[in-house]
């Protein structure tokens, strides 16, 4: 038994680490908290059982986040610790049992688990100096710059009663609203997507460049308290108070109880409200309130015996895979999807959920026929976790990935090496390619016209109005007849066609920088696009340069580089570029608008909100008067143009000596005074 026991052990302390380096050092994990935690509970009752097993550095004596990385190590002041789980009310029963036992009516403080990453901040005389991940407790990470992005993040502390030293430990997190915005902002790009807001967080604060964390709108709550001189408290409450008074952002939504009865009440409640929150939460933190009970309760080497996280369910249905289907995008690349009969989790309907590629459906075991679990991960995008074993009839079958376009029966294949994807190679007349193209060039992301969408699309292209995007600026009212979803039930000219011809009119005086994005070309979003109109200034002179010149452009980079001598090196790719330049579409800087260059060759930062410009707006303004829109603060900065709640660019640009204008300044550089 004790050799069973040995091989078991063995195996979970190897699929633990592993689990753990894809969590802590990837930011990719590929098994969800609950089945990780099913994993380490098994490996501890093992333990338990046999402790003459159990290894000196067991991943249940640890945190877990001990690995070697890129980034700077640095030890926290006071070891982070983390949290046991519980996973229902009897085993919280057990908790209250313990704590109880020892401590005399504990009051108990509930609070949210936001689901992102652990930080570490330390202030000394009241200034940030450090940012610390939790690494495996004791060290930890060093994304001090990083963390200096964050727009809610005070690098100074406020108040009359300044602490020589504190350590706080807090949450970095990334909001639904912007995760979506965030991944549809990738997509675009023609990049991989975050499989969920936790990710998102982790991967955007541990970028080696701060300039991209930057970009991503982060926020952090802090809930915790590590090393501190000169500051006391008198219980978690009292602490987060004083938190809240030298400016930290600490949550509104905790709660102090005297009652086993109210906690569980304030579970309740959250796990049916957990889509009310504006971030991820995955369970509910108790925590003893008062310090001194804090302190007889004491610590096991890895947490805290005074605080127990009470972890949802994760929000799981099961439903019948009906198939597995493939779909082709904008660039011909091919993603497999699985469409299943329709089924109700994390309050929508879904009966699509993407499978990324063929390796995932058999990583997974995925069969068609079979009846899966399906999971809306970071309650944001549908993903199925794996079959139903043993609901299996025997008539389920494997998903035989394609060798031919569904849409055109071209031959599929990587256009790459190195590609993991396969990929439709007939660009110019696939039809799923082509429905893809025309209706990303009515997206926000391109030349924003709003009738322009997947509908009008398919029936431009399906009624032979146009052949390829080349001809969408020619259209006229007789060409739009011949379509019925631009026309009325007589013949005559529908709305539709009138308010499409109208916006594509409108569209001709766009930026050059959404012309360049509505071209469609591999990896170039509106970033890339609006570096490349500011250095280049016309779509000519792009064509005309060399992968090395392009590479140069700050924002561009090599693998943009490459694809923009790919996409050009295309025979009617030119063609585009000629038909729309003969329809008066801008493909030169100068035809945006005839503006006085008041703004050339200054380079402008933009923080907080503005009365005049929106966030697209004030790019354009200062691109169309010759500027330069950059997103990180840097010596080359001319001057930072601050709006209402600026983030942490105004810190950085008084740290550099970069001047900082507000936007009635702005409006007179603008008009040259």
């Amino acid at each position: 038994m004790s050799n069973q026991a040995r091989h078991r052990m063995g195996e979970l302390i190897s699929e633990i680490r592993d689990h753990q380096f894809k969590y802590y050092v990837l930011d990719a994990p590929t098994l969800s908290d609950f089945d990780f935690d099913v994993l380490l509970i098994e490996l501890t009752a093992l333990e338990a059982k046999h402790p003459e097993l159990r290894e000196a550095d067991s991943p249940t004596l640890g945190i877990g986040g001990g690995f070697a990385t890129s980034f700077a190590q640095h030890d926290h002041l006071e070891k982070m610790m983390s949290l046991d789980n519980v996973f229902d009310l009897e085993e919280l029963a057990s908790w209250f049992d313990r704590v109880e036992k020892e401590v005399e009516k504990p009051t108990y403080l509930c609070e949210l688990k936001v689901d992102g990453l652990a930080i570490n901040l330390t202030y000394e005389n009241g200034q940030l100096i450090r940012g610390l991940t939790r690494g495996n407790g004791t060290t930890g990470e060093d994304v001090t710059l990083n963390v200096k992005t964050i727009k809610n993040l005070p690098h100074s502390l406020a108040g009359s009663k300044i602490p020589t030293l504190i350590e706080v430990r807090g949450e970095v997190f990334f909001p639904l609203a912007a995760f979506i915005e965030l991944n549809d902002g990738l997509e675009e790009a023609g990049k991989s997507l975050f499989a969920n807001p936790r990710n998102a967080a982790a991967g955007s604060l541990r970028q080696k460049d701060p300039r991209v964390s930057a970009q991503r709108p982060l926020s952090v709550v802090v809930h915790g308290i590590g090393a501190h001189e000169g500051i006391t408290f008198e219980s978690q409450s009292n602490a987060y108070e004083v938190l809240k008074s030298l400016g930290l952002p600490t949550s509104e939504r905790f709660k102090t109880f005297s009652s086993r009865k109210e906690v569980q009440g304030f579970i309740e409640y959250y796990q049916q409200h957990r889509h009310d929150v504006e971030h991820e939460i995955d369970g509910i933190v108790i925590k003893v309130d008062s310090l001194a009970q804090q302190n007889i309760l004491g610590v096991t080497s890895r947490a805290p015996k005074w605080a127990i996280a009470f972890k949802y369910p994760p929000e799981e249905v099961t439903t019948k895979l009906l198939d597995i289907k493939v779909s082709i995008g904008r660039t011909g690349r091919v993603t497999p999807f699985a469409f299943m009969e329709p089924v109700k989790v994390a309050g929508s309907t879904v009966t699509n959920a993407t499978l990324h590629n063929a390796s995932e459906i058999i990583r997974k075991g995925v069969l068609i026929g079979d009846v899966v679990v399906i999971r809306k991960a970071g309650d944001v995008i549908p993903e199925v976790l794996g079959p139903v074993i043993e609901r299996r009839t025997g008539n389920e079958k494997e998903f035989v990935m394609p060798t031919h376009c569904p849409e055109c029966g071209s031959e599929l294949r990587a256009m790459t090496i190195g590609d993991v994807d396969i990929r439709c190679p007939n660009a110019r007349s696939c039809p799923a390619q082509l429905r893809e193209r025309i209706y990303y060039i009515g997206s926000r992301a391109a030349l924003d016209i709003d009738v322009l969408g997947y509908e009008a699309a398919t029936a431009l292209l399906t009624a032979g109005v146009i052949v390829d995007e080349a001809d969408l600026f020619d259209l006229t009212p007789e060409k739009l007849s011949t379509s019925e979803f631009f026309t009325k039930k007589d013949g005559t000219p529908g709305l539709n066609g009138e308010k499409l011809l109208n916006a594509l009119e409108k569209a001709k005086q766009a930026p050059l920088w959404r012309t360049i994005v509505a071209l469609s070309i591999r990896h170039v979003g509106p970033t890339a696009a609006q570096a490349l109109a500011t250095h280049s200034a016309s779509i000519e002179k792009i064509s005309q340069s060399t992968a090395s010149e392009l590479a140069e452009i700050d924002g561009v980079g090599a693998t943009i580089a490459e694809s923009i001598i790919e996409w050009f090196s295309v025979d009617w790719h030119q063609e585009i570029i000629a038909k729309w330049s003969a329809a008066g579409v801008s493909v030169r800087q100068g035809e945006i608008a005839q503006l006085p260059q008041t703004l050339l060759g200054l380079t402008f930062v933009v923080t907080g909100g503005l009365e005049t410009f929106t966030r697209d707006s004030i790019s354009e303004t200062i691109i169309a008067h010759g500027g330069k829109a950059a997103s990180a603060v840097s010596k080359k900065t001319d001057y930072v143009l601050v709006g209402t709640d600026p983030g942490s660019k105004l810190a950085k640009a008084q740290e550099l000596g970069v001047s900082v204008i507000d936007e009635a300044r702005f409006k007179e550089l603008l008009a040259g005074r």
